[in-house]
Formats: C-alpha cells, sequence, structure tokens
C-alpha cells in the first residue's frame, strides 16, 4: 500500500472512459431513471418477476434520504460512474459490508442503459478495485452475481475476480430458480496482475 486512507476519504478517479466521483445532488434524478430499468431490477435480483420489475416505482423521498448520506459514510465507498464522452452519470460502483477487523468487503455496481456495451462498466470497475487495494486497508473483496448475468460475470472475471462457488436457487425469479455466483479478487492476486 502506498498510502492508506479510509472510507471515509470521497475520492475522483479519472479512466479514458469514465469518471468516477463523489454523489452530487444532480445525480439524484438520474439514478431514480436508472433505478426504474426493468433489466437493471431483473439482473440485480430487486424483484421476483418481469411484472413486478417493470410496474414497481420508486419512492423519490426514500431515493433522495439514502443518496444524499452517501458521502457522509465511513464505512462504505459509493461512487457515480460518468461517462467522460458525453458527461452523463450512468451508474454507480460500490465498496460496502466493510468487515475491519478481516479486512474485506462486498463490491456492487450498477449500469443504466446508457452506460452498457462499451466497456465503461469495465474501466470503472478496474479503477475502483485499483483505488482499493492501493489506498485501503483491504486484503479481500467479493461480490454475488445471478447465473442470468454472465456479461456482468466476464466483465468481473476480466478485472481479476474469480469464482469462488455459488449459493444454489438462492433467488426465485418469474418462478424459476436462479444461482448466485460468489466471486472474489484477493490483494496479492491483484499485485500478481499489475
Amino acid at each position: 500500500m502506498s498510502t492508506t486512507r479510509t472510507f471515509a476519504d470521497k475520492p475522483t478517479l479519472t479512466g479514458d472512459l469514465v469518471t468516477l466521483r463523489p454523489v452530487a445532488p444532480e445525480d439524484i434524478a438520474v439514478l431514480a431513471d436508472i433505478l426504474h430499468d426493468p433489466e437493471l431490477r431483473r439482473l440485480t435480483g430487486s424483484f421476483h418477476s418481469t411484472a413486478e420489475a417493470e410496474s414497481a416505482q420508486e419512492d423519490p423521498a426514500r431515493l433522495l434520504a439514502w443518496y444524499s448520506t452517501r458521502n457522509d459514510q465511513t464505512d462504505r465507498l459509493d461512487l457515480m460512474v460518468v461517462d467522460n464522452a458525453t458527461g452523463e452519470t450512468v451508474g454507480e460502483v460500490v465498496l460496502n459490508e466493510w468487515d475491519e477487523g478481516s479486512r474485506t468487503c462486498n463490491f456492487r455496481t450498477l449500469l443504466g442503459p446508457a452506460g452498457r456495451g462499451r466497456g465503461l462498466g469495465t474501466e470503472a470497475i478496474r479503477l475502483l478495485i485499483d483505488y482499493a487495494f492501493t489506498h485501503l486497508p483491504l486484503h479481500r473483496i467479493d461480490l454475488e452475481v445471478y447465473a442470468f448475468n454472465p456479461r456482468a460475470q466476464r466483465v468481473y472475471e476480466k478485472v481479476g475476480f474469480v469464482v469462488e462457488g455459488r449459493r444454489r436457487e438462492a433467488l426465485e425469479y418469474d418462478g424459476e430458480r436462479v444461482d448466485a455466483i460468489i466471486m472474489g479478487v484477493l490483494r496479492a492476486e491483484w499485485e500478481a496482475a499489475r
């Protein structure tokens, strides 16, 4: 580790395709639109049926209350993903579920339709993981991805996550059971890949 910061630090990280930055008030309306995307709702397992994913409405007051406190959190890092070509916020990347004693945390991301299929997610994840292992006292980062989201699994593997196992039939969606694939990356693996 070159320098050690904490999860209370909210950096701005700039890549070729995206910039990751702390949440700004104008992001909340954009995120409300992104969170209404039925595909995103299915892939994240936020709902249990296509009908539910297509019809559910986000509570604007709840979103405002949630996102307006993200920059104040000391046990997690929430950063907006901004497309450098358009200046548009297209999603978020998050390190959460910080376990200080074990030096582990969880990773999650969501990208709306404007952020998909152009390498923005791959670069955003790589920027965050590089920052995390360079500046935060982390040993391990893990995540879960549902088996019906192979596109995300490929991206996670590309940036260094390894499949470690699965939670069988962890989600029911449209009457079918879907496995959750457990993936992780260790500091030593990240260092070896540099």
